[in-house]
């Protein structure tokens, strides 16, 4: 958990270290995408205050929200600006301090999430990369997964001294754990079905971090042993569009993946979203 950094703070190490390990001058960048639900503040974007901490001027910088697939989301934006010939280096983050929106009383969240940022560069280049992407949303009106935002109080609205919205996340586990579970394995099987590959055909399933037995179930009706899903919540918690940069970072650090290997991103999150990507790696 932070002791005092916030979503920025954590945004631009991320960042940095990317920039470090990919061996690039920051000024090749040409476009930051950053996914966070936890932004310092609603205007200016985060992604906008990385941009100035790095020193970069006049590239477009902007934040997404789409919860824990946020990074998912990231990468398939960033894809389809390189494609269409728009940008050729992008930087694509995951940032939360979700300890901001947690209370603290509530065993059933404050357990379970965590601080923390990744990101990753997209460049143009011969070789394919990201294959296939696949996303999706599905508006939560039953409220499974929030975090309300500011109360509307204003002089036109008479009732609003009976508005108590905190900032705080809500989530119905049991709900989640049955979406969570039924659209990690649609999202897999769709990948896999696009491209004319079987399971056996992907060397690593990384997967958003939320829960071993979310995992497990689904490595189990796709029949494959649990190793197959890099798992490290246990480390960190759940850290929301964090969490799958971190564990393909920490994959890297390990040497667990070579040039040519396919892996398959999976995440799933509050929107409600989802999505997945195949990736050839290529260093």
């Amino acid at each position: 958990m932070s002791t005092g950094e916030n979503t920025t703070q954590l945004a631009l190490k991320a960042a940095q270290r990317a920039i470090e390990q990919a061996n690039i001058k920051p000024d090749e960048i040409d476009l930051i995408i950053l996914s966070t639900i936890t932004p310092d503040f609603f205007t200016p974007s985060t992604a906008s205050l990385v941009q100035a901490e790095l020193g970069l001027k006049d590239i477009p910088s902007f934040d997404i929200s789409a919860g824990c697939t946020g990074f998912i989301y990231g990468l398939q934006i960033a894809d389809k600006f390189i494609k269409s010939g728009q940008s050729q280096c992008i930087l694509v983050i995951g940032a939360e301090i979700l300890s901001k929106v947690l209370d603290w009383n509530d065993r059933n969240t404050c357990v379970l999430f965590g601080d923390g940022a990744g990101a990753a560069l997209l460049k143009k280049s011969k070789k394919e990369g990201i294959v296939s992407t696949y996303t999706g949303s599905q508006g939560d009106l039953e409220g499974f997964l929030t975090i309300p935002a500011v109360s509307l109080r204003n002089p036109f609205f008479k009732n609003h001294s009976k508005i108590e919205n905190h900032s705080y996340m809500y989530m119905n586990g049991k709900e989640i754990f049955k979406f969570a579970t039924h659209i990690m394995l649609k999202s897999i099987e769709i990948i896999l079905a696009d491209n004319k590959l079987t399971i056996d055909d992907i060397n690593y399933i990384v997967p958003h971090q939320a829960n071993y037995r979310i995992i497990d179930n689904v490595a189990k009706k796709l029949k494959v042993p649990p190793g197959k899903f890099y798992k490290n919540m246990n480390h960190f918690g759940n850290t929301s569009a964090a969490s799958i940069p971190l564990a393909l970072d920490e994959m890297v650090r390990k040497k667990m993946i070579y040039d040519g290997d396919r892996i398959i991103m999976v995440g799933f999150g509050g929107g409600l979203t989802w999505g997945a990507i195949l990736l050839n790696w290529t260093m």
